[in-house]
């Protein structure tokens, strides 16, 4: 029997679908619905528009209705919104955007991909003609349109998620003025607080006007008002503060809802009807370190699921893993990603974990463009199994990342991480890669021969004066050090034991940390039963410190910041 598919959303997660769907059945009738006026477009890439990265905007658009059908055999009907579902009938309500047209589309199978709908917040002045949200093609189009017709120079951008320091990014790149505000203490949650800073430290080196902890309390015709009552001037605002997961025709239709608010589907994504999937922004995913249900707006995951879908239609075995969330943004000069687990989901699920932070090169130091990499790693205390990385550099913090991101979907530990063979060319990487190094530090820590601090607890150490021993050389010293820092070099330290108090914790930092554990791990040997390491070292802490340096106006706890 001719099986009819229906498919309500035409980008990432039903666009994909519906192709993944032909492919395994030829002689499926396939409509897609899509309520807007454009299908498979690089919803991802919409950004770039701003700064004229990607200069036409047609080109967002990666196949229009003519296309699926010439290809694919798919007919996609664009400017048309599913409003209802009669499940008893196996219909479909469908109305033209625009107009009073409506009609009914039975269907077979009926797949959603929804999608999400940004947090619009219900505050004075939110519906000003100056005043957008990124969600399409046409979004980005209005955006750029007024800008250019009204000669824009400082924009708002309201949130510090994704879409918010992307949108932020290339605002500043087409030349204008950009204030990004967030109201948590910093921007990107899925990278820790002390990762964070390396970004806030890149986005205020280019000048955009960073403001966290703060909300936005209302709009005017030229500019915004925040919770704190601070002004700023801005003749467009761009809300980028979160998305929802389109629920309504779901909920309308009596489908299951999930404690977190998105559709419920099993392992196969199929939802509380047996003949109804979901898949993308709209639905529930399963978080397989956490062990408990999440949202996940990802374009890979959703076109994953849609295949899945796709497979188990048509009787192909999937085995379902759930999700890690694995993402990664390119910011002005850095590059930054993140996969698994951060402290805070640890926390939240219960974890007991440790970390690692390094920052060694991400190639060999001789060559070119050679420069830290930022790397943390949290791992499961005690079994060292892996639970999440982010990194952020110059170099290709996102080839680390999915190296984490494979070892933890295999269940990975910091072993198998130590053990790991990869590739190594002097102008790519090092012999010992960021991510090897760190299950050495890794194990270290988990096998007790490692005493460390966090670099979030310098400023305390500084304050209450704790001995703290810088062991560079002098030259780097002098250039810059913690304010009570005493500087005992690596090539002296054995000659000046009797400056190291035993009856007294003492704190060791170098640069990145590998020298001070060398001087750590001879002090143990030698005696010294209260030295430990600070994780992340002189580099770690000046990128820690300076933006709240900034923002606090406090006095700073280094003579001289070092970032190289």
């Amino acid at each position: 029997m001719k099986t009819k598919v229906v498919v309500v959303g035409g980008v990432a997660g039903g666009a994909s679908f519906a192709a993944r769907w032909r492919r395994l059945n030829e002689e499926a009738e396939i409509i897609m619905f899509e309520k807007g006026p454009h299908v498979s477009f690089s919803n991802c890439s919409l950004p770039y528009h701003l700064s004229g990265i990607v200069g036409d905007r047609q080109k967002l658009v990666l196949m229009d209705p003519e296309q699926f059908d010439r290809k694919h055999n798919i007919e996609a009907r664009v400017n048309s919104e599913v409003i209802h579902i009669n499940r008893e009938k196996k219909t479909v309500t469908v109305q033209k955007v625009g107009t009073d047209e409506k009609y009914e589309e039975s269907y077979d199978q009926l797949v959603l991909s929804t999608g999400a709908n940004p947090v619009v917040p219900k505050l004075e002045g939110i519906d000003l003609p100056h005043v957008f949200t990124v969600r399409n093609v046409v979004d980005i189009g209005k955006i750029n349109e007024y800008i250019q017709q009204e000669e824009v120079q400082d924009v708002a951008v309201i949130g510090g998620g994704f879409i918010g320091v992307e949108v932020a990014e290339n605002v500043r790149l087409s030349g204008l003025n950009v204030s990004l505000v967030e109201f948590a203490n910093q921007i990107m949650t899925p990278f820790d607080y002390d990762m964070a800073q390396v970004l806030h430290k890149e986005m205020i080196d280019h000048h955009v006007n960073l403001i966290v902890g703060d909300g936005l309390k209302e709009v005017q015709a030229d500019g915004i008002t925040l919770q704190s009552g601070k002004q700023i001037h801005a003749q467009a605002v761009i809300l980028a503060i979160g998305v929802r997961p389109e629920t309504t025709l779901a909920e309308s239709a009596g489908l299951e809802i999930g404690e977190t608010g998105g559709i419920k589907v099993n392992q196969h994504y199929l939802t509380s009807d047996p003949t109804i999937y979901a898949v993308g922004d709209a639905i529930e995913v399963y978080h397989q370190l956490m062990h408990q249900p999440t949202r996940l707006a990802l374009a890979g995951p959703a076109q994953r699921q849609a295949r899945a879908a796709a497979d188990h239609l048509h009787g192909i075995p999937h085995r379902h893993t759930g999700v890690i969330g694995s993402s990664s943004i390119h910011l002005f000069d850095l590059n930054a990603a993140s996969t698994g687990l951060n402290e805070k989901t640890a926390k939240m699920a219960g974890i007991s974990y440790d970390t690692v932070y390094i920052m060694p090169n991400d190639k060999v130091g001789l060559m070119p463009n050679s420069h830290p990499l930022h790397f943390k790693l949290l791992f499961e205390y005690p079994t060292g199994k892996i639970l999440g990385a982010q990194a952020i550099g110059k170099g290709n913090a996102d080839k680390r990342i999915d190296v984490i991101a494979t070892m933890i979907t295999m269940g990975g530990t910091l072993d198998d991480l130590k053990e790991l063979e990869l590739t190594y060319s002097p102008m790519l990487g090092t012999a010992k890669d960021v991510v090897n190094m760190a299950a050495l530090v890794g194990l270290n820590l988990l096998h007790g021969n490692l005493n460390q601090v966090p670099v979030s607890e310098a400023r305390n150490l500084v304050e209450s004066g704790a001995f703290i021993i810088d062991v560079r050389e002098r030259k780097e010293y002098e250039a810059g050090h913690l304010r009570t820092s005493v500087n005992i070099p690596m090539s002296e330290f054995r000659d000046r034991l009797d400056e190291i108090p035993k009856d007294r914790p003492v704190y060791l930092h170098c640069r990145t940390g590998q020298r001070s554990y060398n001087v750590y791990a001879a002090l143990r040997q030698l005696g010294f039963e209260k030295v430990q390491n600070i994780s992340g070292s002189y580099l770690g802490i000046s990128h820690y410190e300076y933006y709240d340096d900034q923002r606090l106006q406090r006095d700073p706890i280094v003579t001289e910041y070092n970032f190289k």
